[in-house]
């Protein structure tokens, strides 16, 4: 009841000191009045962590107010409304008066009351005349606003009043850029904002009233979007998409339609792209996009990714682009853009992806799903955009039920990611390249189908044997059998670690296993020979001895499952053992 009081009490003085006051007046806006030092101090404490311009004042009484200023009262107003409705200060904020206060508690050591110049004089707003004709060196600068006459800070300060809450917003945005403000952009013209246009028209050689005239304002806004030129950004309304936004025309143009994509490629010397993703859709679907979209070239491996229930964010980068993904779903439509651009071009890409995401507007309906141009057909295209290639894809195989991996050496070198199944990452444990054995455990735990079981003793000559492997690099998704035989249990040197087979394998098939008749595993395939001294006739095959595959186990201390005696099994439930068994493994840069 006693804050209620206080508070109308101040509200009339303030009301009636306002009548009283010249048109100069300094004012302030009050935001709490408590009953204890103690307590101010801590609650501005806490507004000064959320805005600036923070002050405490002693209100007589055993009362201490706590205020926001000083303000000229058009910056009072905007600032009490602004910060009143993104809920930064309470409803019953008011405009105070400087009359209303006594000695000043904050910030400690100062002393507005007795050094607070006039609206004439102060920084915030002051009173001073400049001459009607601008100064030359920033008259050099202002293109086409050179014929805007320029105007009296009183002018200034009309025309100023003027600006929507989003221009005075963007006028920060500007200052920022310009690298004199680095307050919050909240329209709110307070000390902060203020003191940076006071020192872009000195850097500038304008006169530092602390008020920029129209003209001063296009001056700021020609340099910001300098940096723009020749890149002709438009807001284009794209009615299959249904999306409004703002791209660079200059060098993007319109090329076709891909479901659930408009593409717009590169017209020129910057290798820029823009997509309008548009579909109806759920969240269900929603979620599928954003599973589907990190498989593409244009959504490069690093970078932040970002998935909401309405929506998600990808960001990509790679040595040669940056690109940029936001998507939403709302009433039933997923609709959002990918801007992908030129890395090393970072000022201009930020601010065409600014200027985008500003702009960015939905129109009504959604791309229709028949919708594409004549395309040629590609395996490795997904709605016209190349679907992201590993550098290397071999086979491998479960070695026991915490999903770990035996591969070859050759898929893991020089690798920047390795994954199982192209979805899965994967560790590498070790890589005896002498050997030519590596192992690998998968980031999360795996729960294989079937592991390998390595056959214990030696196997017979001249047996059928047969290797499961991705013949084609997961081109065909999932493993084939290649049959041939045992030729001999060591190599033609003489290595007692590695076997020769009779069999016609394909490059994807090094690393997988090699099964025996009974189903147990008698080795590991290696590459082909690099050698090209010697040119070893096409069926000659080599494999790694399952003895020397169970010392690098029991060396890291891995379990593994050891195949008991068996009769032979039929070829189908062969096939669907080594399906179960043999994994895709994949380097990726």
């Amino acid at each position: 009841m006693m804050r209620i009081l206080f508070t109308a009490l101040l509200v009339f003085i303030g009301s009636l000191t306002s009548a009283l006051s010249q048109e100069n007046e300094i004012v302030w806006v009050q935001i709490e009045a408590q009953p204890s030092l103690t307590v101010a101090r801590d609650r501005i404490q806490q507004y000064a962590r959320e805005v600036e311009d923070v002050n405490g004042f002693s209100l007589g009484g055993g009362w201490y107010a706590i205020v926001l200023g000083p303000y000229t009262p058009e910056d009072a107003e905007t600032v009490l409304r602004v910060y009143r409705e993104e809920r930064v200060i309470p409803r019953d904020s008011f405009i105070a008066f400087t009359s209303a206060f006594r000695a000043q508690f904050w910030p400690v050591g100062a002393n507005l009351l007795t050094t607070l110049p006039s609206v004439a004089e102060s920084s915030s707003i002051p009173e001073t005349t400049s001459s009607d004709d601008p100064v030359e060196t920033a008259e050099t600068q202002i293109d086409d606003s050179s014929s805007e006459p320029e105007e009296t800070p009183r002018q200034a300060r009309a025309s100023e009043a003027a600006l929507s809450r989003e221009e005075r917003k963007e006028l920060q945005v500007w200052l920022k850029w310009a690298g004199f403000y680095n307050s919050a952009i909240d329209g709110a013209f307070g000390r902060g904002t203020r003191r940076s246009m006071a020192e872009w028209q000195s850097a500038n050689a304008f006169d530092p009233t602390g008020v920029l005239t129209t003209r001063q304002r296009k001056v700021l806004k020609n340099a910001y979007f300098a940096v723009l030129k020749g890149l002709d950004l438009q807001t284009i309304a794209d009615l299959d998409a249904g999306i409004e936004v703002q791209i660079p025309t200059g060098v993007v143009a319109k090329s076709k339609i891909e479901f659930p994509f408009v593409h717009y490629d590169a017209t020129g010397d910057v290798d820029a792209k823009v997509l309008l993703i548009s579909q109806k859709g759920d969240q269900a679907t929603l979620f599928g996009l954003y599973e589907i979209m990190q498989t593409l070239e244009i959504v490069p491996l690093e970078g932040p990714r970002e998935r909401r229930k309405d929506g998600f964010v990808l960001i990509g980068e790679d040595g040669h682009m940056i690109s940029h993904t936001e998507v939403t779903l709302k009433d039933g439509e997923i609709k959002g853009f990918t801007l992908a651009w030129p890395a090393g071009d970072e000022e201009r890409r930020r601010r065409v992806l600014n200027e985008m995401q500003k702009s960015f507007g939905r129109i009504g309906g959604a791309l229709d799903p028949a919708a594409s141009s004549e395309t040629v057909q590609n395996i490795n295209l997904l709605a016209g955009l190349e679907i992201r290639q590993p550098k290397i894809s071999r086979s491998g195989f479960f070695i026991n039920q915490a999903g770990v991996v035996v591969t070859t050496s050759e898929v893991v070198q020089q690798c920047g990611t390795v994954t199982l199944e192209g979805d899965y990452p994967a560790t590498v444990i070790t890589n005896d390249t002498a050997l030519g054995v590596a192992i690998l455990r998968p980031v999360d735990t795996l729960a294989p189908m079937n592991v390998a079981q390595l056959r214990d003793g030696t196997p017979r000559l001249q047996s059928e044997v047969a290797v499961s492997g991705y013949s084609f690099e997961g081109v065909l998704g999932a493993p084939t059998l290649t049959f041939g035989r045992l030729e001999d249990v060591q190599g033609l040197r003489g290595e007692n670690h590695i076997s020769r087979l009779s069999l016609t394998a394909q490059p994807g098939d090094a690393g997988g296993p090699v099964f025996d008749a009974t189903g147990a595993v008698v080795g590991m395939l290696l590459p082909a020979s690099s050698d090209t001294t010697q040119q070893l006739p096409k069926e000659v095959s080599f494999v790694v001895a399952p003895s020397a595959i169970q010392s690098v186990m029991k060396d890291l201390g891995i379990s593994h499952s050891v195949a008991a005696p068996s009769p032979a099994i039929a070829p189908e439930d062969l096939t669907i053992l080594a399906a179960g068994t043999t994994v895709l493994v994949s380097c990726w840069e």
